[in-house]
């Protein structure tokens, strides 16, 4: 609505409205002084970066992390997501990630003969983790058997102990 008097009113359409807009904001400009294609306050000589400026993605998403306490959720990420590359093929073929919080790893093997052998090679597959994913992030390798069925429901279930032994 333009104009004193209230009871006419005149519509402008909307792209006139922004052109509007635009006019005044370069007549703006050009009283200051600027003119297009001049450095920004940021190119400008002695001036040091603030908080108002651009920041990079990666900073930001860093500083972010580290505020909410993401560390170890994101390493952890990293490790599945990288699960074959970090142990080898032969070994993630066998063993599959359980976990890994504050420093203990747990994997699950696929047999007990797999289990046996991973856990006599805990400190290469230590030092493989401090390879890729940074020192100190795993510590101690906890290695699970494989897991069989359960023998203690069904409708043809055998009172007593069972077969124990016989998985892990």
């Amino acid at each position: 609505m333009w104009g004193n008097n209230t009871s006419t009113s005149v519509r402008i359409p909307p792209d006139q409205v922004a052109r509007l807009a635009l006019a005044r904001a370069r007549r703006a400009a050009r009283a200051k002084g600027l003119r297009p294609g001049d450095p920004s306050r940021h190119d400008r000589p002695g001036r040091s970066p603030d908080a108002r400026d651009p920041q990079l993605v990666s900073a930001t998403t860093k500083a972010l992390v580290a505020d909410m306490g993401w560390d170890a959720q994101i390493v952890a990420g990293t490790l599945a997501a990288r699960w074959a590359q970090v142990v080898g093929q032969q070994v993630a073929d066998h063993c599959e990630l359980v976990s890994l919080e504050a420093g203990l790893l747990t994997v699950r093997a696929s047999s007990t003969a797999w289990k046996t052998e991973l856990s006599l090679q805990t400190s290469s597959l230590i030092a493989r983790c401090d390879e890729e994913l940074g020192h100190g992030t795993v510590v101690q390798v906890h290695v699970l058997g494989p897991v069989g069925p359960g023998f203690g429901r069904g409708r043809l279930r055998v009172p007593g102990r069972g077969p124990r032994d016989t998985w892990g």
